[in-house]
């Protein structure tokens, strides 16, 4: 951002002031929220246009009776109202199927809600994105990122592609040696580098997510957000991956974390919301929120629940 200021001394003249900070930070403002939803409802579709058929069926449904209605498949979100504030971790707990990939997807603008007079989104306070702009302030660590990244593409070239919106450095991709050595820093950060010059496709499982994680903080982004992060891993990735998420909330970055795993939820994460059914049925302190009762009714069984160390985990 430019502002172009007058010297007050002897004569007047024009200055040129590069302000490289948010303005909010220079202001003391408040730092505009991660997330804002309002009334939001989206719906899963393919590009064959389903999720826009869909949508359109929805808003005649209203009114139509349900003799006469068309037949609309379920919203993945379903008139969801959230705000998350920047620098809040928080966890989105769920069954499979219940909104919460549609969710980062929605964050990302992989999806889009259904377009109504109430309805509104705003990402880090800020309704429009240039996409690639917004990648840069959005680390993602998902399934569907880590199945593009899994080719013969090496560690360090899966984290430059971070820097370029892709899944790997294709011929017209020129990373500078600044970009390098950022790429090699995170590498370095979640313990990888030995594996900056290994295909993607020839690590393990915990390796390779690793290394999705340092693609996600080469840019240096505002958040994290990690859907289903512990997927494919066994024991020992596992409690590697809750040690580097962690080390990460501790740094100061605002981690999102999307999961079914009770256990997953570290224990930086105070904030639990609770998603069934593309509806949020509880948001709270995580304390208050994982109990008992709260956990049976979002997965449909009795179940007990326990604590130990900062961790949760459930019980038949």
């Amino acid at each position: 951002m430019v502002f172009y200021v007058r010297s007050a001394v002897r004569r007047l003249e024009w200055h040129t002031l590069v302000v490289t900070e948010p303005l909010y930070a220079l202001m003391s403002f408040p730092p505009p929220p991660l997330l804002s939803l309002k009334h939001v409802t989206v719906f899963r579709g393919t590009t064959d246009g389903t999720a826009a058929q869909n949508a359109r069926a929805a808003e005649q449904t209203s009114e139509l009776t349900s003799e006469v209605a068309p037949a609309v498949a379920r919203p993945a979100l379903d008139d969801i109202s959230l705000r998350i504030e920047a620098g809040e971790h928080v966890c989105i707990l769920g069954p499979n199927g219940c909104g919460k990939s549609t969710l980062i997807k929605t964050i990302t603008r992989e999806c889009y809600p259904v377009v109504r007079g109430e309805s509104s989104i705003s990402i880090l306070g800020r309704e429009r994105w240039n996409i690639f702009e917004l990648r840069s302030l959005l680390g993602i660590v998902s399934p569907d990122l880590l199945g593009a990244c899994t080719t013969d593409a090496t560690g360090r070239d899966v984290v430059l592609s971070g820097f370029f919106s892709s899944t790997r450095i294709f011929p017209h991709h020129h990373p500078d040696p600044a970009q390098l050595a950022l790429a090699d820093r995170a590498l370095e950060r979640m313990g990888v580098a030995h594996l900056a010059g290994r295909a993607v496709a020839h690590m393990s499982s915990g390796e390779a997510k690793r290394t999705l994680i340092a693609r996600a903080l080469v840019h240096d982004p505002r958040a994290l957000l990690f859907d289903e992060p512990s997927n494919a891993l066994d024991i020992a990735a596992q409690l590697q991956l809750r040690a580097a998420m962690r080390e990460l909330a501790q740094s100061g970055i605002a981690i999102l974390l999307v999961t079914h795993h009770v256990s997953e939820i570290i224990p930086e994460i105070e904030r639990v919301i609770l998603l069934r059914d593309g509806g949020i049925i509880a948001d709270g302190p995580k304390a208050e929120v994982l109990t008992a009762e709260g956990i049976s009714g979002l997965f449909g069984i009795p179940l007990r629940i326990s604590q130990q160390d900062g961790y949760f985990h459930i019980r038949e």
